[in-house]
């Protein structure tokens, strides 16, 4: 297992810094980290959620929790990108998966329109669904106001581009 640089991107490192509130049960249930699992917590953890002790955690950078423990992380499959350019997966604790977001600026505004990781894999993102969050929409105006686009294209766009995530992962699961 190969260590790798903890250091969050600056854009998520002052995301994390905006407060996420789950408003019981209404809003983001979303605990950020202020640094990436280390590599060893990651493998360790992909080896208890598959069930298999051949994996390897290395293609993902885990950054944050929801309430019930399951994870958000970038996903590493774009070879040669930087992380903001690395979609964005989602491992619940239930067994619960998912990819989110193609990327940190679509994540960005995935949170503006008031949903998270977990509520983009466990739920159905319609047109309208989830409560819009001021703070997160300034931030993605101010860092992604290209990417702007709603939580339910957002969603869209990310498994349209990585449909076989969940069939990959679960592969692995023995």
């Amino acid at each position: 297992m190969k260590a790798f640089d903890r250091k969050l991107p600056p854009v998520l490192a002052r995301l994390h810094c905006l407060p996420f509130d789950s408003e019981e049960g209404e809003g983001i249930d979303f605990e950020p980290y202020e640094q990436f699992e280390s590599a060893k917590e990651t493998t360790g953890w992909l080896r208890a959620w598959t069930g298999n002790e051949a994996v390897e955690g290395g293609e993902f950078r885990i950054f944050g929790q929801d309430g019930t423990g399951g994870y958000a992380a970038f996903w590493l499959v774009r070879e040669g990108k930087p992380l903001p350019e690395q979609p964005i997966v989602f491992f619940g604790s239930e067994g619960e998966l998912g990819v989110v977001a193609r990327d940190l600026s679509d994540y960005l505004w995935l949170l503006a329109g008031g949903i998270g990781p977990y509520e983009a894999v466990a739920n159905e993102v319609k047109a309208g669904s989830g409560k819009k969050n001021t703070a997160f929409t300034d931030f993605a105006m101010k860092h992604a106001p290209e990417a702007k686009k709603s939580p339910s294209a957002v969603v869209r766009a990310a498994r349209k581009e990585f449909p076989d995530f969940e069939k990959t992962i679960r592969a692995l699961c023995r």
